[in-house]
């Protein structure tokens, strides 16, 4: 019995071979196969052909084996495909690093505290900022064990790890609700027990950075920073019943300074800083891969040579331009609000950037982070008269990029729908921060002094080089030769917005 199933086996593999030999279409170039006597024929796209043509070059391979020079090639162009997607997937913490960087040049460690008491102005290089509020953060620190922060009453916050990922909020859309409260900010190792008491945070990663916004009262930032200045309070949780230590606030108001990140090899100094400086659990490990494929990696030095530098400094700058491209002509058509709209949502797939649970947005991701900094649910999720909004756009109506030296109106309609104000503000195609022109401050809104309303509630705003006669009031300045875009911001948005039963005119060109 056991001898006739063989046989039936046999049977059925000469047949299956014989209807694979008729099928079978040779791969073309492929070398021809010998007539031997135990053979089969080579399935269609399995043998490599002895030469192939590719966009970097020509490739020649002897019986399926690259020569020396065409493995060259291939290392030479695996090494910069990785190093650039690296790049566009390490935009996110090396924004941070950036950031956290230049603060530390302003004082001590979890000591100090810039405030932008003034308001930021155009002077400031730093990521879709805007004038309506007072900024303000603090980066910690959590390697030397747990952090208390007492966050002051009346802020709009969240706290973001080195990674720029979205932790807990603070203030309004925090746990406490904008009374003012106690955060223990726990790091990644801690093992001790977990007082009472705190809005108990557990960290993913060692730094944590923690801005928020103070309301004006009254159109004046004064009584907000000062709230913040006599009751924020930073100590290690070892401290906690003692006096907390004095910090230090530094004013950024008016003053040149620079948070975004370079696009040269400086780039990769930056993630090492961070690859170096966190735990590897904090990351996923198809990151943390791409990074260790071009010589960053947890606990070994950064020193690649002299080929592997020139790989990484061209990939930085083509990573910038996709980033680029990616920003400026997104080719996603759930980016937009509206079909045949020019705005466009900051955020696609949510917070976390996922067209579904667990898959990663790549081109939201990167679209993000190259133009925009903080990420927090209260920017993105419905919270009606709570949170904010934001409608991005560079293009005009006819779709035409923003073009500095041309004139345009952009329609409000009636009842614009916010429970506290909205603005538009523009900013450089550039460093996607202000525009740098005569205004000191590139927008208005509706907390502008003398903003002109027209007699049905609506608004139009004016951009361009020279102020439309008579329109000074509404006009934002423009300047030739410089593309720009704007972000058009509702805060503590209303039902209309999320029906879309309201909607912002287009910008429409008006030379």
């Amino acid at each position: 019995m056991q001898h006739l199933h063989r046989r039936a086996a046999f049977a059925f593999g000469v047949a299956l071979a014989t209807a694979s030999a008729a099928l079978a279409q040779p791969l073309t170039g492929a070398p021809a196969q010998p007539d031997l006597r135990f053979s089969t024929p080579l399935p269609p796209g399995v043998a490599a052909p002895p030469t192939l043509e590719t966009r970097f070059g020509t490739l020649q391979f002897l019986d399926g084996v690259p020569d020396a020079a065409s493995t060259q090639k291939l290392f030479d162009n695996l090494d910069f495909q990785r190093a650039v997607q690296a790049y566009l997937l390490a935009i996110p913490a090396v924004s941070q690093v950036a950031d956290r960087n230049a603060i530390r040049g302003l004082g001590p460690t979890n000591r100090v505290v810039p405030v932008f008491a003034d308001l930021v102005d155009s002077r400031t290089v730093g990521l879709t900022f805007n004038d309506n509020t007072v900024y303000t953060w603090t980066w910690l620190d959590l390697h030397d064990g747990p952090l208390v922060i007492e966050v002051p009453p009346e802020v709009l916050g969240t706290v973001n790890d080195i990674w720029f990922r979205w932790v807990v909020d603070v203030g309004i859309t925090g746990p406490d609700r904008g009374h003012g409260g106690k955060y223990l900010l726990l790091p990644p190792d801690h093992a001790g027990p977990v007082p009472h008491g705190y809005h108990v945070v557990h960290s993913p990663t060692f730094n944590l950075w923690i801005p928020w916004r103070i309301f004006l009262q009254e159109g004046s930032p004064e009584p907000g920073v000062e709230r913040t200045k006599k009751l924020l309070r930073i100590y290690p949780l070892a401290d906690a019943g003692r006096r907390p230590p004095e910090l230090t606030f530094v004013n950024l108001s008016g003053k040149p300074f620079n948070i975004v990140n370079p696009a040269d090899f400086s780039f990769w100094e930056l993630l090492n800083q961070v690859v170096q400086e966190e735990p590897t659990a904090s990351l996923d490990q198809i990151r943390l891969g791409f990074y260790q494929s071009i010589g960053i990696e947890k606990g070994k030095p950064f020193a690649p040579d002299a080929r592997m530098k020139q790989i990484l400094t061209e990939a930085a700058a083509v990573g910038d331009a996709t980033a680029r491209a990616i920003a400026y002509h997104t080719r996603e058509p759930e980016a937009y609000y509206y079909p045949g709209s020019a705005w466009q949502k900051p955020f696609i797939g949510g917070y976390r950037f996922q067209t579904q649970p667990g898959v990663l947005n790549l081109s939201a991701y990167s679209f993000y982070y190259f133009l925009a900094t903080g990420v927090t649910p209260a920017m993105e999720e419905k919270m009606v008269g709570r949170g904010s909004q934001y409608a991005w756009a560079a293009r005009d109506a006819k779709g035409e990029p923003l073009d500095g030296g041309k004139s345009y109106r952009l329609h409000l309609p009636p009842k614009i729908p916010v429970r506290d104000f909205w603005s538009v503000i523009l900013y450089s195609n550039q460093t996607r921060s202000m525009l740098q022109t005569d205004q000191r401050f590139p927008g208005l809104g509706s907390q502008s002094k003398g903003l002109e309303v027209n007699p049905d509630g609506s608004v139009d705003v004016y951009f361009g080089p020279t102020a439309p006669e008579g329109r000074q009031a509404n006009w934002v300045q423009t300047v030739p030769g410089q593309g720009w875009n704007t972000i058009l911001r509702l805060y503590g948005p209303l039902e209309p917005w999320f029906d879309q039963s309201w909607r912002p005119g287009e910008i429409e060109p008006l030379s």
